[in-house]
C-alpha cells in the first residue's frame, strides 16, 4: 500500500461511468507510492460534482494532483481552484474556459467525423446507445468488458452539461493533457485545441476514449510526470 510519500492524486470520472474504471490507474499509482482518492460524482449537476470533488480534496494531504477524464475535465477546471491543488491532468477531457460549459464546447466540435451515439434525453438524463457503446467509447477494450460498461452506464444529467465555469483553474495552475488519438467521443483535434488554449503539456496515446481503462499505465505515467514536475520544477 502507498504511504503517500510521492504525493496525493484525486481521480475524477466522466459521464456515463463511475469511478471504478480508474482501478488500473489506481493500482499503478499506489504501487509507486502515491496516495490516491477516487471521486464518485453523481453527475447530476456540474455544481454538485464540483462540491463533491472539493470535499474529497479537503480530506486528503496536499499537494494534490487533480485528474479528470472526459466530463471530469470540466469538474476539475472549477474544483482545481482549491488552494491544495498543485496541478491539473486532463485525460481525453473537456477543458472549458470562463463562462463555457461542456455544451458550448461540444457545439464547436467538428461535425464531419464520428458522433457520440447519445440517445434522446429521458427524464432529464442521457445514455449512450448500448449497441454502439463499444465503437464510440471503448473501441480498444475486449467485447465482454465493453458490454459490461455499456450495461452499467450511469445516466448523465442534462443539467451537468450546461454547468458554466466561473474561474478556470488552468489559468493559474500548470496542466497536462493526454490526447487519445483513436477517440470517437471527443475528436482528437478538439482535444489538441483545448490543450493548446490551456497551455497544457501534451502527451499522446493510441487508444479509445476509455484509455484510462485500456492503458492505465499511459495515464498513470503522465500523472506521475505532472507530480514530479510540480515537486521539482525545471530551472529556467
Amino acid at each position: 500500500m502507498s504511504d503517500g510519500s510521492a504525493g496525493t492524486v484525486v481521480l475524477v470520472h466522466g459521464g456515463f461511468v463511475d469511478g471504478s474504471g480508474w482501478q488500473g490507474v489506481y493500482q499503478q499509482l499506489t504501487k509507486d507510492g502515491f496516495a490516491v482518492s477516487v471521486v464518485q460524482n453523481p453527475t447530476l449537476s456540474h455544481a454538485d460534482d464540483v462540491a463533491v470533488t472539493k470535499r474529497v480534496i479537503e480530506a486528503v494531504s496536499e499537494p494534490v494532483i487533480l485528474v479528470g477524464h472526459s466530463y471530469g475535465g470540466a469538474v476539475i477546471t472549477e474544483a482545481g481552484n482549491d488552494p491544495k491543488v498543485a496541478a491539473l491532468v486532463y485525460i481525453a477531457a473537456f477543458v472549458p474556459d470562463k463562462g463555457e460549459s461542456v455544451n458550448t464546447l461540444i457545439a464547436g466540435f467538428p461535425t464531419d467525423g464520428p458522433q457520440p451515439p447519445i440517445l434522446p434525453p429521458q427524464d432529464g438524463f442521457l445514455l449512450l446507445d448500448r449497441d454502439k457503446f463499444r465503437a464510440s467509447f471503448a473501441g480498444d477494450l475486449e467485447a465482454e468488458q465493453a458490454a459490461f460498461m455499456a450495461d452499467s452506464q450511469v445516466p448523465w444529467g442534462v443539467g451537468a452539461l450546461g454547468g458554466e465555469i466561473s474561474e478556470p483553474a488552468w489559468r493559474s495552475k500548470p496542466s497536462w493533457y493526454l490526447v487519445t488519438t483513436e477517440d470517437r467521443m471527443i475528436p482528437p483535434s478538439a482535444q489538441h485545441e483545448m490543450a493548446a488554449r490551456a497551455g497544457s503539456t501534451v502527451a499522446e496515446a493510441a487508444g479509445s476514449h476509455s484509455i484510462y481503462v485500456s492503458k492505465p499505465e499511459a495515464v498513470a505515467d503522465l500523472i506521475e510526470r505532472a507530480a514530479s514536475e510540480v515537486q521539482s520544477p525545471a530551472v529556467a
